[in-house]
Order: C-alpha cells, then sequence, then structure tokens
C-alpha cells in the first residue's frame, strides 16, 4: 500500500485491466498505437457488481477500455456469437448456471470469466464439472477472483453494502448461526479490500464484540489466503512497512451519528440523499397546490470541484464556488478576446479556423465540463441553504457543539417548541438523542422532553430514543463513555452570534451567483459565517486510531484504552503472537462494522493529513455507509 495511491485508483487500475482480458495496458485504448488491433469486448455484470463497477466508472470509461455493451446477467440478452463476453459477478450457483447457459447456447465468441470474490472449492468443481459435460471448454480463456467485492465511492472510503447490520447484530432475535453468517460474509469483504491493496494488515480489534468476530475469522482466512500465495510479495513485505487494521463496534460511539455537520459533503448526505456517488435533491414546491421534485446528480470521480472541496466546511465551499466561477470567467474571456467571438457558445468545432480559433476549440470541451460541474454544485449549495433556512438547522448543530453547557438544556427546550418553515422534528430528536448520549439528563427532564413530541410530534416515532436510553442506562463499557464525553467534537463553546440572519444573506447572495452574476458581499458574509464554525476537535474514532497509530502523541486514557484491543498477526507462525510494544503506523485501514459515515471519514482524514504532523494514511470502510436518517431507523426497530 503505498501513501499517494488511494483505494479508489486502486480499484480502477484492477477493473480496467480486468476490461483489457487482465493485462496490463494502456487504460486508454483510443490512445492505442495504430498497429495495435483495438479488441471489442461485451460486458456481463449482476447487481452487486454493477453498484461496485458504477460507483467508479462511466460509460465513457468503458467504451475506452473495449466495451461496447454491457448488460445484467439475469436480463434477456442478445446473441453475439463473434464477440468475446466478460464477467464480473458474484460466485453464486445462479449465475454460474446463467453462463453455463450462455456456453451451450455459444451465445459468445470465447468466455472471460471473473468473480467479485473468491469463489469457493464445491461452487468452482461444480463449475469445471458443467463445463466439461457441454464440451465447450475451449470457450473459456479466464477464471479469476478479482476480490473487488466492496464499493469505493471517495479516494479512501468503502463500503461492503451491507445494510441493517448493526439492528442484526443487536437484536436479542438474531440467532448464533445468523451472527456466524453475517462474521463470514463481513471478513470476505474485507478480505477482498486487503488483497486489492496488497497487504497483510497486523489486526487491533475491540474486545467482546462483534469487531473481535470479525477479527478472528479474518486471521483465519488471512492465514489460508497466505499459505496459497506462498512466495508473493504479499507474503514478504517487511513489519516495519505493514499497515494496522483497526476493527471497530458501532457501540463505541453512537453520537458521531446522529449530528449534524458543517462539512459540505457530510451536509449533502444529512439533507438530501448521498449514495454511490449520485445526489438526489428534493425541491420542494414555491406555491401551495405545486408538487415537490427530485433531481438527481452524478458525482464523477474526476468531479474538481467535489475533490477539492467536499472536506470543507460549508461557508468554505461556498467561497470556493465564487472564486472558481470567477476563474472560469476570466479563462473563458481570455479564450474569446484571442478570437474576436463573444462567446464560446459562437464557436463552430467544425469550421476551418486560425491558431486563436483552433486553440478556442481545443480548450472548448473542458471549459464546458467545467462549467457544468459548477453549474451542478451551485445548484447544490443554494439547496443546501434553503434547508438550512427552512429547518433551522444550524440551531440543532450549535446546541449539540455545546451540548456540556448548563445553558443550552433550557436553550434546547424553548427550541423544541418552536415552528420551522419546514418540519424538522426528526432534527429535533437526534440532537435530544445527542444530548442524551452526552449528558446525564435528569428523569425530569427526559419526560418533559417525550411530553412535548407526543403532544406537538405525534408523528414522531419514539422508539430509537427509548433504545439510545437503554443503551446508554445497561452500557457496561464505561471507558467507552468516558472517551466519549472527553474527545467528542461537540462539546466546543462555539460563538453565540446570530447565524440564522447571516445564512438568510448568503442565500440571497446565492442565489445570484447560480444565475450566473458574480454578486458583491458573498466573500465577505461567507467569511463572518465562518466564526460559527468550532475550532477543529477530534471525533471518538479519531482519537482511537490516533492512540493506535501515533501512541507517543496519543492522550494517555485512550492509549491505555487501546492497550485492551485484541492484537492479532496474521503472518505469525503456529497461533498468535503477543502483542509487541506500543509502535507508529504510517497506514491504516480502520473498519466499523454496524454502519458509518462521512463525518468519521472526513475527520480521519483531516486529521492523517495534518500539515502539523507527520502525514499518514488512513482508509475508512464500514458495512454501509449510513445516513442520520437511517440509523434512526435501525434503532426504532431495535426499540420498539
Amino acid at each position: 500500500m503505498s501513501l499517494d495511491v488511494s483505494l479508489r485508483d486502486r480499484q480502477i487500475s484492477i477493473l480496467q485491466r480486468m476490461l483489457h482480458l487482465n493485462k496490463e495496458g494502456s487504460a486508454d485504448l483510443t490512445l492505442a498505437s495504430k498497429s495495435e488491433e483495438i479488441i471489442w469486448k461485451v460486458l456481463v455484470l449482476d447487481a452487486k457488481s454493477r453498484s461496485v463497477l458504477s460507483s467508479v466508472l462511466r460509460v465513457n470509461d468503458l467504451l475506452k477500455c473495449g466495451i461496447t455493451v454491457h448488460s445484467l446477467i439475469n436480463s434477456k440478452r442478445a446473441n453475439l456469437p463473434d464477440v468475446p463476453v466478460i464477467y464480473f459477478v458474484e460466485p453464486t450457483i445462479e449465475n454460474i448456471l446463467y453462463i453455463i447457459e450462455d456456453l451451450n447456447q455459444d451465445r459468445y465468441d470465447s468466455f472471460y470469466i471473473n468473480f467479485t470474490s473468491l469463489i469457493n472449492r464445491e461452487l468452482l468443481e461444480e463449475f469445471a464439472k458443467k463445463v466439461s459435460i457441454s464440451g465447450k471448454s475451449q470457450k473459456i480463456k479466464q477464471v479469476f477472483d478479482q476480490y473487488l467485492d466492496y464499493i469505493v465511492t471517495e479516494p479512501n472510503l468503502f463500503s461492503l453494502n451491507l445494510p441493517e447490520i448493526f439492528t442484526q447484530f443487536n437484536s436479542s432475535n438474531t440467532d448464533e448461526e445468523k451472527i456466524h453468517k453475517l462474521v463470514d460474509i463481513i471478513a470476505n469483504g474485507l478480505l477482498s479490500t486487503i488483497v486489492s491493496m496488497d497487504i497483510i494488515p497486523v489486526i487491533r480489534a475491540q474486545q467482546n464484540g462483534s469487531a473481535e468476530f470479525v477479527a478472528q475469522q479474518l486471521d483465519l482466512k488471512l492465514r489460508e489466503y497466505l499459505s496459497n500465495t506462498r512466495g508473493s510479495t504479499v507474503a514478504t513485505a517487511s513489519i516495519q512497512q505493514r499497515p494496522v487494521l483497526i476493527l471497530l463496534d458501532r457501540n463505541f460511539d453512537l453520537a458521531s451519528m446522529f449530528s449534524h455537520s458543517w462539512i459540505y459533503q457530510c451536509m449533502v448526505s444529512d439533507v438530501f440523499q448521498l449514495q454511490r456517488n449520485t445526489i438526489k435533491i428534493t425541491k420542494h414546491a414555491a406555491k401551495d397546490g405545486e408538487k415537490d421534485s427530485t433531481k438527481n446528480y452524478d458525482v464523477d470521480p474526476k468531479d474538481f470541484f467535489w475533490n477539492k472541496y467536499s472536506q470543507l466546511p460549508f461557508p468554505d465551499a461556498v467561497e470556493s464556488a465564487d472564486a472558481e466561477l470567477n476563474a472560469y470567467k476570466n479563462d473563458a474571456k481570455e479564450v474569446t478576446a484571442k478570437t474576436g467571438i463573444s462567446s464560446l457558445d459562437d464557436i463552430d468545432p467544425n469550421a476551418n479556423a486560425t491558431a486563436n480559433i483552433q486553440q478556442a476549440v481545443e480548450k472548448l470541451p473542458e471549459l464546458t465540463a467545467r462549467k457544468a460541474t459548477l453549474d451542478m454544485h451551485m445548484d447544490i449549495l443554494s439547496s443546501l441553504i434553503n434547508e438550512l433556512q427552512a429547518k433551522n438547522l444550524d440551531k440543532y448543530f450549535e446546541i449539540e457543539q455545546n451540548a456540556t453547557d448548563p445553558k443550552v438544556l433550557k436553550e434546547f427546550l424553548e427550541l423544541l417548541v418552536v415552528d420551522s418553515e419546514r418540519d424538522s422534528s426528526l432534527d429535533k430528536l437526534r440532537t435530544f438523542i445527542i444530548l442524551t448520549l452526552l449528558v446525564d439528563l435528569t428523569p425530569e427532564y427526559i419526560e418533559k422532553v417525550k411530553s412535548i413530541f407526543k403532544e406537538k410530534y405525534p408523528q414522531v416515532d419514539l422508539s430509537s430514543f427509548n433504545y439510545i436510553l437503554k443503551f446508554k442506562e445497561h452500557s457496561k463499557l464505561a471507558n467507552l463513555s468516558t472517551l466519549n464525553e472527553t474527545s467528542n467534537n461537540f462539546t466546543n463553546q462555539a460563538s453565540q452570534m446570530n447565524s440564522s440572519a447571516l445564512l438568510s444573506g448568503l442565500s440571497s447572495k446565492l442565489y445570484g451567483l447560480t444565475e450566473g452574476k458574480i454578486s458583491e458581499g458573498l466573500t465577505s458574509i461567507a467569511t463572518r459565517i465562518k466564526s460559527f464554525i468550532p475550532e477543529k476537535k477530534l471525533l471518538p474514532i479519531t482519537t482511537i486510531v490516533e492512540a493506535i497509530m501515533d501512541p507517543i502523541n496519543a492522550s494517555q486514557q485512550s492509549v491505555q484504552l487501546t492497550d485492551e484491543y485484541v492484537y492479532l498477526d496474521p503472518k505469525s507462525r503456529g497461533g498468535h503472537s503477543k502483542p509487541p510494544k506500543r509502535q507508529s503506523y504510517q497506514e491504516s485501514l480502520v473498519f466499523v462494522v454496524g454502519g458509518g459515515n462521512y463525518l468519521e471519514y472526513q475527520n480521519l482524514q483531516e486529521w492523517a493529513n495534518d500539515p502539523n504532523k507527520a502525514h499518514r494514511k488512513v482508509i475508512y470502510g464500514s458495512t454501509e455507509i449510513t445516513s442520520a436518517s437511517e440509523f434512526l431507523e435501525e434503532c426504532s426497530v431495535l426499540g420498539s
């Protein structure tokens, strides 16, 4: 694993190699020499592999790799007997039967089979038997285990796409057999991630829960993998170069799953829907009688604005949008000035042109794509402003930041009875849950809040709160709750300013901006809002990661806590070695069993890339990347 190669880049590289029939070569076949023949292929996927592929590659990317047609394995597909086919599917008996049927029907010229994860011996033998019976084994050119059974949506963020794991692991209705099955599925997903990264990490895991179970199962799988790949570069890597895998149960910190955030990406995920790089925005009707509408935006892995600014606080993202639009206008003006053309729209790409016009034609695709990206983010930012105002979201954020301030409880009671333009009852419930987790509320206060909810928001199911209350009461992990209280990012004394008025001002300015008018004063307003943004704090997950990766500079309390974590080394002979003395790691893979979110990802990246400290690489993953509302639903099920 290299510090400068992201997990996403690694996955893209493996996928492109697969689409090149597992040969090394140019990722862009359009750039291939004329002497090199382009091999056009068909790609067959299933639902799981489509999710993996679509998160990092677009149709144009497939075309560059020689893919002319792609379709689902269970759909009706045309016979193309002269064309090779690449299968990228889960190793299941259903998919094998589909492949055998295609083979028997001579649907394609030659078959290149790639499984998303390791195919077990029984299934492989069954496949070989059916191929032999068909008498067409010569058509099978390749069978590969690709170890790509995970979804990457950000450079170093991945998900196993396993929903409701938190519910299943914490429900009394889940039997032991089901637990074992889930642990095995999670361990297989992590094995895929580790193998594709070409590493064998040291494993540290939280004790007495699902994280420890997964760690033990993964340790066995890695040992088996190593025994089958003796002599590989992975197997001989020195201990100094090895990263650490940190496995955690979601129960170690629930507050971060409910919190409101100012980070641009986190706000998009919270206020709208952000799934597999698609942002779904609800546009609320301006007038009564009109219907709400939805708009989908696809965030391309090459989206320059998202890649540069998604991790910034919202006001900084607005300022950046302003600066980027100015830069675009200057560049467009420079191009048109050389040509004597008043607008880029007047350029005819097909016209016989002078050198200046030719230069403008060459720059046109880049400028057009840039403008489309900026227009998209302007609309998203504008829509976020609307939601912030309509729901008074800044108020909840402020209360969560100052949770331990005695005045906050009174402020929350006042806020509870205030009506907002748009229903914000679930936002109020989330803030109430955070207060419950971070502060020892009196029974009287809890009953008062619950009675307000029942009276004013009867539609709100309080089962999630009931679960959280029981969780806190019955939690025996006192050391974890202490960690939450001392290192959470909700305890900052934020500036007590009227942010709503500022947001209102920012909203009107942004509207002007989205219409292509650079409005004066936008930057100064965004700057003033910044004073409301709290100072940077480490979330509990980052505190834990710091304690394991950098014990010398971490707090003594968190280091002592992580000293108790399970230590496994898949490369040690004859069972597990004794834990070494505390050591530093440059690279880590952090995985949460039971759901993660963008807030934790961004907090970890901020710590890892702190310019005042040694650069570290942290890859963050979970069974599923979950929004606050989705996690609320899971807790509701457990509390009902």
